[in-house]
């Protein structure tokens, strides 16, 4: 299907003039204030809310930091009459007194109404195909109608932004859990059959104030635009934002839900104290790549900060040759991806002031990753798990344990570190010798033996960004890359960018850039994808391809536009109970508002390496 031309109009609509919207809003503040009633003269409305009776139902609703949502919705005879309704209903909500409604820099009022409604078969409803039984969080919502009792339920739009939502269930648990009324049907026992409920699949239009103006929302969101100095500001409040909540040990605030203003980790609900190695240091190098911008040293200082909390977790032994060696351990484990992803931050940090209080370390993580290479060039993903051999270091393993404690990720991240020890740190030739003799064992067997060995770990879409950044660090090192190296970053961009959503296939228009497995998927905004998409465009730089550069920068920045909408800024957070606190963060999915370390440095390093490569920056 070609979405161009629906896509074109669509796009048309949000540059129009909305100031009429915004005016009707003043005066539904006004009308909220004093309890006057709303006029519409003057107002010319036609072609923005074509008011039609019975299915336009409106929705007012207030927003104000510290808050919950206020929200009403209703549906008369004609546009005043509905609007008015709304705002009797809102005043008389004992939460109403709460707002301050007359300063419009705190409280922020939304306008949403109903413009198109589609039966539907709720059997029907997907969310895998684009189809009028879609249902597409934040662009569609559901009314279901219980013609019996004259009840009827609407999940707007919007509903999913609001409510942190992005599936079929999420929204039918909302129908049961929100509204009280369904028990009146059991407790008068009486019996709806499938003929008695009508279902209809929405959309909407959606405007919220902001200041002294108007916003229209799409997917309740600000309808972003790329350009390099967009991803440069959101990359660089990213990086703030994980400085402003640092701790006094060095540690980042790891997760936060900002529909909720909560440290409840939903991944990990009864440990809420849960940290990971990995994205700690992840969030480093974020820091990093903001000082190579900025040369800001509040970045260094922080960055340095967070490596020293990484060295009180780090354990130190005996390699097999009897040598000095250490590994990142926390939660009990012991990754190949923590040592190396350590490895990487402690050598960026290097590179950035040659501060050598790190060396130490540098080289027993050097060592401990060597170690872990095994015979047939696999790189072990654990030294310590414990669930295998009662948690005790894993020198020798069966087969089936090293299958169990197998990592996709981890060896790409460990040899990213070696390279860069490789290319950057002076001195230690002899060891230097042996790490790249090692690598290049390594890395022909992950390019070469692990498609077969672990074809099923291999999905359609690619994601082993990080082996592809390591080849591209690599690529630095004389005689050491190979064809089939190159193979696989260049073959893995391609897919990337065939498995990515373009303007003239996808109904949405914030769709465009991001991935899927499959068509219809709704839709990945990747900055861990992307920092492998980025990485093959510097690699095919280097090597004077121009062409595949070219086509790779191309797909980067859309890949960035669909990231652009994950940001956090005072545009967008009206839905937030703090908006303070999360002002400047990046969220993980288009309509989910929780925010995560890594999803801030994925899509911040992205942004950043992609905005070096658009002003021809050239940073290690």
């Amino acid at each position: 299907m070609d979405f161009s031309e629906q896509n074109d109009k669509e796009r048309a609509f949000f540059k129009k003039d909305f100031s009429v919207v915004g005016d009707l809003i003043s005066r539904i503040r006004q009308s909220l204030s004093d309890g006057s009633s709303v006029y519409l003269r003057g107002l010319a409305l036609d072609g923005i809310i074509d008011f039609k009776q019975k299915q336009t139902f409106v929705f007012i609703t207030l927003f104000q930091s510290g808050l919950k949502p206020l929200r009403y919705g209703s549906c008369r005879s004609t546009l005043i009459s509905t609007i008015n309704r709304d705002i009797v209903k809102i005043r008389q909500s004992r939460q109403f007194k709460k707002f301050d409604i007359d300063d419009i820099n705190k409280c922020r009022i939304m306008l949403e109404y109903v413009t198109e409604q589609v039966p539907v078969d709720i059997e029907k409803l997907n969310t895998k195909t684009f189809s009028p039984s879609r249902f597409e969080p934040g662009i569609t919502g559901l009314r279901i109608t219980f013609r019996k009792i004259n009840l009827t339920y609407t999940y707007m739009p919007t509903d999913a932004w609001i409510l942190s939502q992005m599936s079929l269930n999420q929204m039918f648990k909302t129908f049961v859990e929100k509204f009280s009324r369904p028990q009146q049907i059991k407790q008068n026992n009486i019996q709806l059959t499938e003929e008695d409920i009508s279902a209809y699949i929405i959309k909407s239009r959606t405007f919220i104030s902001f200041e002294d103006s108007v916003i229209p929302l799409y997917r309740g969101n600000v309808l972003w635009e790329y350009s390099p100095e967009a991803i440069k500001e959101q990359a660089l409040a990213g990086a703030n934002w994980l400085i402003k909540y640092m701790t006094d040990e060095g540690k980042f605030l790891y997760y936060y839900d900002c529909k909720d203003d909560s440290l409840k980790n939903h991944e990990h609900p009864k440990n809420p104290s849960y940290y990971n190695d990995l994205r700690h240091c992840g969030s480093v190098i974020t820091l990093i790549r903001a000082y190579q911008l900025t040369k800001d040293e509040k970045y260094l200082f922080c960055a340095k900060k967070a490596i020293q909390f990484v060295t009180t977790i780090t354990h130190e032994h005996k390699d097999k040759n009897g040598q000095s060696a250490a590994y990142v351990f926390l939660n009990q484990k012991a990754k190949l991806g923590g040592t190396g992803m350590a490895l990487i931050a402690m050598m960026k940090y290097r590179c950035e002031n040659n501060d050598r209080s790190f060396d130490d370390y540098i080289k027993n993580y050097v060592r401990h990753i060597v170690s872990r290479i095994s015979q047939t060039g696999e790189m072990l993903g654990y030294y310590i798990h414990p669930k295998v051999q009662n948690g005790l270091p894993l020198t020798d393993m069966t087969d089936e344990e090293r299958r169990d404690t197998f990592s996709f990720y981890y060896p790409g991240e460990a040899l990213l570190g070696l390279a860069l020890f490789v290319n950057y740190f002076e001195g230690e030739e002899e060891l230097k010798q042996r790490v790249v003799e090692k690598s290049k064992f390594a890395l022909d067997w992950l390019v070469d033996a692990r498609p077969g060995i672990y074809a099923d770990q291999f999905k359609t879409l690619p994601s082993d960004a990080w082996l592809m950044q390591a080849v591209e660090e690599w690529a630095s090192y004389p005689n050491f890359i190979k064809g089939n190296h190159l193979d696989f970053v260049f073959s893995d961009a391609t897919a990337m960018i065939q498995k990515m959503y373009q303007k003239n296939d996808s109904p949405y228009l914030d769709y465009e850039g991001g991935f899927y497995y499959d068509y219809g998927d709704h839709f990945y905004q990747d900055g861990a994808r992307s920092e492998g998409l980025i990485a093959a465009y510097y690699l095919a730089e280097k090597l004077k391809y121009n062409d595949l550069a070219n086509k790779f920068l191309a797909a980067c920045q859309k890949a960035a536009l669909a990231q652009m909408f994950l940001f956090n800024c005072t545009k967008n957070n009206y839905a937030h109970l703090n908006q303070e606190k999360s002002l400047g963060s990046i969220r993980f999915k288009a309509t989910r508002q929780y925010v995560r370390i890594d999803l801030i440095s994925h899509v911040a390093c992205f942004f950043f390496r992609l905005y070096f490569a658009e002003i021809g920056l050239k940073v290690k």
